[in-house]
């Protein structure tokens, strides 16, 4: 008779690898299905918010990185800057986040399987994969942002709105300062993030449809600083960004991180709310009320999703796109409210 586990997890990125994690320590047995080889790597700005660090220590890991103190704001000659108040956040590879993720899943015992989960089968006890072979009682959905799970259940929604992308790049270049700088252009956003003694990631988000030299002419001032001699590796790219999702919660399927869906990385919350999202899913199998993952999710992301939705609305209308940036700096305790409710 084949075995039935608690949790088939699909999807190793930093979403499956928490809810994992936070599953084991709740007594739960766990499968995870993850067919690329670790390390993944993506297209992330890489800059951890204090939220994303204390729930990473709180499932005890130490991720190697860089303090972050603040966010701030640049555009012409208008600069808004805000301190984070409860501690620093941290600027991290990608990679490096993943590996201590994937090697504290692997030490906790978890099976980690090199397939892709393909084809769902829901029962009235278990839900099965025929990829893996393995029957659960419940699957976790955590295989990204164009989640094939969640498409095949066909819980995305259409979004109306024009799409936006993200590219990043990393350059070997001293970091201007200990905050994540964020330079406002006229199509765009470009994200400074210090990652080590001499060593920048360099995300950029926009609706325009260009290669990454193309897109970095718009913002000049930062364009000077990083000599494209200084470019590390390629360029990574993802998109669109906005994930519209009908529900988080399909029979004995749960929807976790982008998968989940997803607004913008606008205010760099994606690590955090994946963090967020597993601890809040898991706690809700614990408690033996796996229906209500959909309101606590809701509950645990509201504020960013809110915030994030009004910025990215107001980004979408020039005339009111360049006053962002000037009205932060002439209320500095206003932006420092909005840094601090997201950090």
């Amino acid at each position: 008779m084949t075995r039935t586990h608690d949790l088939l997890i699909a999807g190793g990125g930093p979403a499956g690898l928490a809810t994992a994690l936070y599953a084991v320590r709740a007594g739960f047995d766990v499968v995870l299905a993850e067919p690329r080889p670790m390390p993944v790597d993506k297209a992330c700005g890489e800059g951890l918010m204090p939220g994303a660090v204390r729930e990473l220590r709180a499932l005890g890991l130490d991720v190697p990185g860089r303090p972050i103190v603040g966010i701030r704001y640049r555009q012409g000659p208008h600069q808004a800057q805000a301190e984070f108040r409860h501690g620093p956040g941290l600027g991290v590879r990608r990679t490096a986040l993943h590996a201590v993720l994937h090697t504290a899943v692997l030490a906790a015992g978890v099976p980690v399987l090199p397939v892709r989960v393909q084809e769902v089968h829901q029962g009235a006890r278990s839900v099965s994969d025929r990829a893996t072979g393995v029957r659960a009682r419940w699957l976790v959905a955590a295989d990204g942002l164009h989640s094939p799970v969640r498409r095949s259940l066909g819980l995305g929604m259409r979004d109306a709105g024009a799409p936006r992308y993200g590219l990043r790049r990393h350059y070997a270049v001293a970091p201007p300062s200990p905050y994540v700088e964020v330079h406002w252009g006229p199509q765009g956003e470009a994200y400074v993030t210090p990652l080590g003694p001499r060593l920048l990631g360099v995300a950029l988000l926009t609706s325009r449809r260009a290669s990454f030299d193309e897109q970095l002419t718009g913002f000049p001032e930062l364009a000077a600083a990083l000599p494209r001699d200084a470019a590390v590796g390629g360029v990574r790219g993802a998109g669109p960004l906005r994930q519209k999702v009908r529900s988080r919660v399909h029979g004995r399927v749960m929807l976790v991180g982008d998968a989940a869906g997803y607004i913008d990385a606008l205010t760099g919350e994606g690590v955090s709310l994946a963090l967020a999202g597993a601890r809040v899913l898991i706690d809700q199998l614990r408690r033996g009320s796996p229906r209500g993952y959909e309101a606590a999710w809701r509950r645990a992301t509201f504020r960013h999703r809110l915030l994030t939705d009004c910025l990215v609305r107001a980004r979408q209308h020039p005339w009111l796109a360049d006053k962002i940036v000037p009205a932060a700096s002439r209320l500095p305790p206003v932006f420092s409210l909005a840094v601090n409710a997201l950090a």
